[in-house]
């Protein structure tokens, strides 16, 4: 009798195991796993071949024993939650290129952000400097009349990583613990994701337009009614359009990287910066100079267009609240989405005063806040899934801690070194790329030297290697604290690398301007791009006249 009674007991452990989430099924015993593994030498049969020699021995020890002792783990029963099953091993090579590809699209894409804002900021001066260029400023002349739209710029850049980003943290997740093999579960994934991002593109975007009012009535001393209508009709239609736009692409990376079976994390969350940023500031610009050029007789459509988004809101989260896979979001992912708003209008503030102060800054912003927030965010999403698929949620699994010493967690000593190491050595020559491109296509010719090419690298490095630290502490800290870093670890890191990227620029353009090496267009550059642009000759523009064309 007491032999079946352990064996009944056995079986009702067995069974409450059994109805856990996917998320924690099977875990313990992986945690035991790793924790005799952990503490044993590191064998040579073991061997990576990565990136930095002996580091990459530990990873595969730990991700090999995490998955339930290495190739035999396949057999266990962990089922969909990706427990128990054997976790794929990528070469450094393997993830090198998986990263590039969209590292580099997302390159372009930030380039593409920065040359808009640059033309934008370029024709706002002259339509203070030059008042005959009408026509020229007539599409842009709403950022000059309407300087509240520059600190919109960073938060709304940043909302579209926090929320695309998070959104592809955590179908890729799903993807990696084998939750997307049913077209069903599939498309009820998808819907819910899209409809959560609209829900918090919406409520979000209203209150960074409130916080762009706030912050513009304080510095200018006035506050203007249309104007307000303005930012608030501009941001809603920014977030969500362009939300909605990308959250599309993101789930055919998804679905194609599962396909194909790649690793999504390596490649979706930069992807999802990739023609973000450029989306944002296109349509920010298109809609705010639409709004702008009918303001003073058809305020009313800028009413419509708020109405029509908070309308539409109810709809949005009956779609949340029915859906298993976001219900939970929708009531704990407001924090960090909305905190990380509050540190991304601290950046928006950096620019608001920068652009005023060093001319071209703008040009570089979007690319190292940018670069900066996907390199993190590929960080962020693959530390996270290992995590879901080796630990229970609240405890810390032996191979980590929260508080790792720098070496360790950005070059050799943890699991995720390796990741780093590529991360941080891909970002050297690629923004040396990227700012010679910007540099060429916003000057037409080449102009940094030296000192400006020293001095952003060594900012930008700086950038991402704190951003990569920051990452490693507040993951762990999350998971210890039973929260999801699925929801809420990018939306703080993308939002203190637009703060940081932002201040160590401006840090770097001071710097620059102390040593007489100032990037930027002169006077003259000024006249000679009119010039051209009027089919004039630069001896015709009359520099000591308001630039007032010689038409005779």
């Amino acid at each position: 009798m007491e032999v079946h009674r352990r064996r009944a007991k056995k079986r009702d452990g067995n069974d409450k195991l059994s109805v856990l989430p996917a998320s924690t099924t099977g875990s313990l015993s992986s945690i035991i796993t790793t924790s005799v593994a952990s503490s044993e030498p590191d064998r040579g049969d073991l061997r990576d071949g990565g990136v930095g020699g002996g580091g990459d021995d530990d990873e595969h020890n730990v991700v090999a024993t995490a998955a339930g002792g290495g190739k035999c783990a396949g057999g266990g029963g962990g089922g969909p939650g990706g427990h128990g099953r054997e976790i794929k091993q990528e070469k450094w090579w393997e993830t090198t290129l998986q990263i590039s590809i969209p590292f580099f699209i997302a390159g372009i894409g930030t380039i593409g952000a920065g040359i808009i804002l640059g033309r934008v900021e370029a024709r706002c001066a002259l339509d203070s400097e030059i008042a005959l260029i009408n026509f020229i400023t007539s599409r842009w002349k709403v950022f000059h009349h309407v300087t509240e739209l520059f600190i919109l710029v960073p938060a709304l850049l940043g909302l579209k990583g926090n929320l695309d980003m998070c959104l592809a943290s955590r179908l890729s997740t799903q993807s990696n613990l084998g939750n997307m093999s049913s077209t069903r579960e599939i498309i009820h994934m998808i819907v819910g994701n899209i409809a959560l991002v609209q829900v918090q593109a919406t409520v979000a975007a209203f209150i960074v337009s409130l916080f762009a009012m706030g912050v513009g009535a304080a510095m200018n001393g006035r506050f203007l009614f249309d104007h307000a209508m303005l930012l608030t009709a501009s941001s809603m239609f920014t977030a969500t359009s362009s939300c909605f736009v990308l959250d599309f692409v993101l789930v055919a990376v998804i679905l194609l990287s599962n396909k194909f079976k790649m690793n999504p994390d390596n490649l979706a969350t930069p992807l999802a910066a990739s023609i973000g940023d450029v989306v944002s500031i296109s349509l920010l610009s298109f809609i705010a100079s639409l709004l702008f050029e009918h303001l003073d007789t058809h305020l009313w459509i800028t009413f419509v267009v708020v109405a029509c988004y908070f309308i539409l809101l109810p709809f949005w989260v009956f779609l949340v609240f029915r859906n298993k896979y976001t219900r939970p979001v929708l009531t704990t992912g407001w924090v960090p989405v909305l905190s990380a708003l509050f540190i991304s209008g601290l950046g928006g503030l950096v620019l608001d005063k920068a652009v005023e102060v060093f001319k071209g800054f703008v040009v570089f912003q979007p690319i190292i806040n940018g670069i900066g927030g996907n390199l993190v965010s590929v960080q962020a999403s693959k530390i996270s899934t290992m995590l879901h698929q080796s630990s229970i949620i609240g405890i810390i699994p032996p191979h980590a801690k929260i508080f790792e010493m720098p070496w360790k967690a950005l070059f050799k000593g943890v699991p995720y070194a390796k990741t780093a190491r590529i991360l941080i050595l891909m970002s050297i020559p690629g923004q040396v790329l990227f700012i010679f491109v910007a540099d060429y296509i916003h000057m037409s010719e080449s102009t940094i030297g030296a000192p400006f090419v020293l001095s952003y690298m060594l900012v930008s490095l700086i950038q991402v290697m704190l951003l990569l630290y920051i990452a490693h502490i507040i993951i762990h800290a999350m998971w210890k604290w039973k929260i999801d870093p699925d929801n809420s670890a990018i939306p703080y890191l993308t939002a203190l690398g637009d703060l940081l990227g932002s201040s160590l620029l401006a840090l770097a353009f001071l710097f620059l301007q102390s040593i007489g090496h100032a990037y930027g267009e002169t006077i003259e550059e000024f006249g000679s791009a009119i010039a051209t642009t009027m089919s004039f000759s630069p001896v015709d523009i009359d520099l000591s006249k308001n630039f007032a064309p010689k038409l005779a």
